[in-house]
């Protein structure tokens, strides 16, 4: 499993890095500009981590309502940060913790 900084620099690859887990490959994807396979990805998933992801997908297409309704079902409050450091901060939450 890669960490922060290779998961952003394999956005310079065609496809995701091999093994990425479901909400990181929506993450991979939408940051490619592809937010329909993203969405797609986060909709078949389930839990807290999933609406977080689903929220900040709708967000990110400008839907708030939407977002709103998915950040409640994350337990999440909608975020002032930007839309960039939202992602990021989500990357980093889903990606395992280094090992010590």
């Amino acid at each position: 499993m890669p960490d922060f900084e290779s998961f952003r620099a394999s956005l310079a690859s065609a496809t995701p890095p091999a093994g990425l887990p479901a909400l990181l490959r929506a993450l991979w994807w939408e940051a490619k500009g592809e937010w329909d396979s993203g969405h797609e990805i986060a909709q078949e998933q389930s839990g807290a981590d999933a609406a977080w992801v689903h929220a900040y997908l709708h967000r990110r297409e400008g839907d708030a309502a939407n977002a709103r309704y998915w950040y409640r079902q994350a337990g999440r409050p909608f975020p002032g940060s930007s839309l960039e450091e939202e992602w990021a901060q989500i990357v980093k939450a889903l990606l395992p913790d280094p090992a010590p």
